[in-house]
């Protein structure tokens, strides 16, 4: 079931449930959806691959962790605990997520793999790393965990 399908039925769910935030939150995933299906007609794709799904919910949860950020910074608890919520329905839908012991495995190898040795490498074990964990990791973690072994 793709991903559309699968927020298809999440609203209607969440409609029956009368669980307006989730309401929010999948109907906005599937505007994103709707809104990059449309960007990608004049290539002749007429939907979303996985991977395309996946960097579109990252990027949706992106948003939510900068918004919460800045919500806290600005003392909006209130503001900053609904994009919490948001935050945590999204990542329903992306694949499970590293603990840090398998993040700090996987680093290893592709620091070892590309012969990164200093901080001058960071940018070649980036690159590598955020294809490989794409969906899997946050990026601000995985540059953080990267610089801290290369440092």
């Amino acid at each position: 079931m793709s991903l559309k399908d699968r927020i298809g039925e999440e609203i209607k769910s969440a409609m029956k449930a009368k669980d307006k935030i989730r309401l929010e939150t999948v109907r906005g995933i599937k505007k994103a959806i709707l809104e990059k299906e449309v960007a990608l007609r004049p290539k002749g794709q007429d939907s979303l691959t996985e991977e395309q799904e996946i960097e579109l919910l990252v990027q949706q949860a992106k948003q939510r962790r900068d918004s919460i950020e800045q919500y806290q910074q600005a003392g909006r608890e209130d503001l900053a605990a609904k994009e919490a919520q948001e935050l945590t329905i999204i990542e329903a839908y992306l694949p499970q997520q590293l603990d840090d012991e398998e993040l700090n495995s996987v680093l290893d190898e592709i620091i070892a793999s590309v012969g990164a040795t200093s901080a001058k490498d960071l940018g070649k074990v980036m690159g590598v790393a955020m294809k490989q964990l794409k969906g899997k990791a946050d990026g601000k973690k995985i540059q953080a965990l990267v610089k801290s072994k290369l440092g």
